[in-house]
């Protein structure tokens, strides 16, 4: 790994019994040389499930002894509501040991919402480290196509009693709705139970709850291509607050305002050298201003040799030098935004100004 670059977390989520440890143990047998780390919840059926994931190999010496801080186990059963007490000190110490690891792979618990998850990816000790490679929603073809949406509804509603972290009042298909809203990916499980029928219906619910964006894929027995579910780069932290679902907040108004995530633009500026100062007040005055939900790019800042990283999500923007120039490489300021609506000559105009300055 590129020591700039971060390490990719996959989160996989998904109702108790509905084949998340499955993907996971076939993800961790078939890693082929990739040196996985593992965050699961030790939480009803997942502590027999961490069991498992032992004998997997994973974080065992050479005589089969389990060492330390190789599997990581987290007792409450609602990893997203504990994240500062436990998410983050080990999320601390896997990047402390980032050299030894390739990719983390992250269970939640199945009434765990992702979102609050996906979000603690941008906090800044995390940010600076780690990315989300994308969050997968695995999904129970027969319960969903009967309408329970789980396999066993009355276990799901045990775990809630159990935990009181966890959502006790919502029906499971607005939690189930809630999972869908943050995938990057949805694999479809135990087909093997279910007809081609079954499967239309299915695929047909979740097309409704997803961006076009997001494929739909289909495991056999947990067992999927690596290639499908690794390497997505989705770096879903830098817009899971733009995804709304039941449980958000402020702009919320359960009319599905989710599902005009493929209607993007996006505009590509290309300047000279600018000012970073300049550049970025300039930036936060587009995003008051237009509907513009993630700026990247490149910049060339004058008398600096290094190339600077511009990110910004919302308000919030990012900065930092990442390489020096190549050589024979003219520096020069490239910026993606990607918004809804946007006026491209107004937006191009004011950024023009930097360059003429």
């Amino acid at each position: 790994m590129h020591p700039n670059a971060k390490i990719p977390a996959t989160i996989v989520t998904g109702f108790l019994g509905s084949g998340k440890t499955t993907l996971l143990r076939h993800i961790l047998e078939n890693a082929g040389g990739r040196r996985i780390a593992v965050i699961v919840n030790e939480f009803g059926e997942l502590g027999i499930d961490g069991d498992i994931l032992r004998s997997c190999g994973i974080g065992c010496d050479d005589n089969g002894v389990e060492q330390q801080g190789q599997l990581y186990e987290l007792a409450n059963g609602c990893m997203c509501c504990t994240v500062q007490e436990e998410f983050y000190p080990v999320m601390r110490e896997l990047i402390a040991r980032r050299d030894d690891i390739d990719h983390i792979l992250i269970e939640t618990s199945g009434l765990a919402l992702p979102k609050p998850l996906v979000q603690a990816f941008n906090w800044p000790e995390i940010k600076n480290a780690c990315t989300v490679d994308a969050v997968i929603t695995v999904v129970d073809v027969p319960a969903t196509a009967a309408g329970q949406f789980a396999a066993n509804p009355a276990a799901v509603d045990a775990q809630r009693r159990q935990d009181p972290n966890l959502d006790h009042e919502s029906p499971l298909h607005e939690l189930f709705e809630d999972q869908l809203m943050s995938a990057d990916l949805v694999v479809l499980t135990k087909l093997d139970l279910a007809s081609a029928e079954d499967r239309a219906k299915v695929e047909a619910i979740v097309r409704e709850e997803v961006p076009a964006q997001v494929k739909i894929v289909a495991a056999d027995q947990g067992r999927i291509d690596l290639g499908v579910v690794l390497g997505l780069a989705s770096a879903s932290e830098e817009s899971i607050d733009q995804r709304q679902g039941h449980h958000g907040h402020g702009n919320d108004h359960g009319d599905h305002d989710e599902h005009d995530h493929d209607a993007f633009d996006s505009i590509v500026v290309k300047l000279p050298e600018v000012d970073r100062d300049a550049l970025l007040a300039t930036l936060g005055r587009i995003v008051s201003e237009h509907t513009v939900y993630r700026v990247k790019g490149f910049v060339a800042v004058p008398a600096k040799p290094m190339r600077l990283v511009v990110h910004g999500v919302g308000t919030r923007f990012d900065s930092y030098f990442d390489r020096r120039w190549a050589a024979g490489e003219t520096p020069q300021t490239h910026l993606v935004l990607i918004g809804h609506d946007l006026d491209q000559a107004a937006i191009t105009a004011e950024l023009d100004k930097l360059g003429a300055r």
